[in-house]
């Protein structure tokens, strides 16, 4: 597994994080899963090279770190870098602004410095461990009513830094006016945004300003919620969170799906998977960028932890790049 620098700190990080937005469970992500797998698939990370794990409060409310902690009792704790995330609420008096409404919880965006305090407390608990090597926040308070200054918030985690309960910062699903606010305050080592080879907005500049002050660019959905897993029958019918997303809508999943048949020839000449092919297409964007693969099985982040070894040659990485352009003509 090739590994990166995280951000200025010094810190190696592999290529491939896991993600464990699904691993959580609950039918807003995905469905339960059987307990002793997911924790088996996270003890495997680090036996595939992957030492980059992934969680949040706001994963099925609080389930997903619940889940990793179970993890991490079973493995050496420097041997994985933990990210966890402040900024999505539903159990505190102090609500903040709406967010989204899960299995009749009302969830709310939430920045304030006290409210942050009590979240990685409660982090570390479900966790089980006394630090997080990345606290992120997981989406920016801008409302009027609840407005959270960038400063403000970077106060207060610079401060967590300092305690030692956290080692790093990052943002999660921010513009670039974020970004350029939260680098006046302090050192932010990673961002998080969407990306992948049918979504690449954030081209446009979060990749660039990221590049331009050594911050490590974490992709999500890489694999746009599976459809790019290449498995899924013509016929599929999208579920949850799948179901409003631009590219599960029916005429715009069949021409993706057209898109991956084309691609065969390129998994006969890699020997590799479709899925393969999507990973290794974000991977080879940058040596700054890392990317989430949200396996629920130990075969499954197996076979993803593959694409970090493929290196694909700049003619089929542009081919591929052509191909998804042209599904937005």
């Amino acid at each position: 597994m090739k590994m990166i620098k995280l951000g200025k700190t010094g810190k190696d990080i592999s290529k491939m994080g896991l993600g464990t937005w699904s691993i959580g469970g609950g039918s807003a992500w995905g469905g339960d899963h059987d307990l002793q797998t997911v924790v088996d698939t996270i003890c495997e990370a680090p036996k595939v090279g992957i030492n980059l794990i992934d969680t949040a409060p706001g994963y099925n409310f609080g389930n997903s770190e619940k889940i990793v902690g179970m993890a991490l009792k079973k493995m050496k704790r420097e041997d994985v870098t933990i990210i966890t995330k402040c900024g999505v609420t539903w159990d505190q008096e102090m609500k903040g602004s709406l967010f989204n409404v899960v299995n009749g919880i009302q969830l709310y965006k939430n920045l304030n410095s006290e409210s942050i305090r009590r979240e990685i407390d409660a982090s570390l608990e479900r966790l089980g461990t006394d630090y997080v090597d990345v606290y992120m926040t997981h989406w920016q308070s801008v409302d009027d009513e609840y407005y959270v200054p960038i400063e403000k918030t970077m106060e207060v985690l610079n401060d967590l830094k300092a305690q030692g309960k956290i080692r790093a910062i990052g943002a999660a699903n921010v513009d670039i006016h974020h970004i350029e606010e939260y680098l006046k305050w302090g050192d932010l080592d990673i961002v998080q945004a969407k990306y992948s080879v049918l979504d690449r907005a954030i081209e446009e500049d979060i990749i660039p300003c990221c590049k331009e002050n050594g911050i490590t660019l974490q992709a999500y959905s890489p694999l746009e919620m599976g459809l790019l897993s290449g498995t899924m029958p013509r016929d599929y019918k999208p579920v949850g969170a799948q179901i409003p997303k631009k590219w599960f809508q029916p005429e715009n999943m069949q021409k993706a799906m057209d898109m991956m048949d084309a691609w065969k020839p390129l998994t006969e000449k890699y020997d590799c998977t479709i899925a393969n092919l999507a990973l290794a297409w974000i991977l080879g964007q940058g040596d700054f960028i890392t990317l989430l693969s949200g396996s629920t099985t130990v075969d499954q982040i197996r076979e993803n932890a593959q694409s970090a070894q493929l290196e694909l040659e700049p003619e089929d990485v542009a081919m591929m790049r052509d191909m998804a352009e042209a599904l937005d003509k």
